[in-house]
């Protein structure tokens, strides 16, 4: 079985642990092991917070107050990708995590830490970045929605 979900979400910061809950709570009703969701939260919230800090200020009369979130859960894998409407990537974004004592940086370094596959990229054909990264599921013994 698999599921997916979509969010539009303001570009506000309450928006970050929102995502995350959801996020959370549909992994554990669907029986996805706990510290693979907890990644997943992690990269989700860090990929929420660049939407958030960097997705405005796109091309006059284009919307740059909201971003959407969307998960697949599909068999063995979890895909999430997070969309803004901001000016897009200067350049490739950087793979050197920053200064430990940074306050700004690190999060693309951790989401490629956390996930399995990362894309990072300009939104085809529009302003905006489409952050985008999968993980291979396990599963709680007796999961509801364990792939047959």
């Amino acid at each position: 079985m698999s599921i997916w979900w979509s969010l539009h979400l303001r570009r506000e910061a309450a928006s970050v642990p929102l995502a995350r809950r959801l996020l959370l709570g549909a992994m554990e009703t669907a029986g996805v092991d706990p510290d693979i969701s907890y990644d997943l939260s992690v990269a989700l919230s860090e990929a929420c917070a660049n939407a958030v800090e960097h997705g405005g200020g796109a091309a006059p009369g284009a919307s740059s107050e909201e971003y959407r979130v969307t998960a697949y859960l599909d068999g063995e894998k979890c895909r999430i990708e997070v969309t803004d409407s901001g000016p897009g990537l200067a350049g490739p974004p950087s793979a050197r995590p920053a200064r430990a004592d940074a306050e700004h940086g690190r999060g693309l370094y951790l989401i490629r830490e956390l996930a399995d596959h990362v894309h990072i990229g300009d939104k085809p054909g529009r302003d905006g970045t489409v952050v985008s990264f999968d993980k291979i599921l396990k599963w709680r013994e007796n999961a509801p929605l364990l792939a047959v």
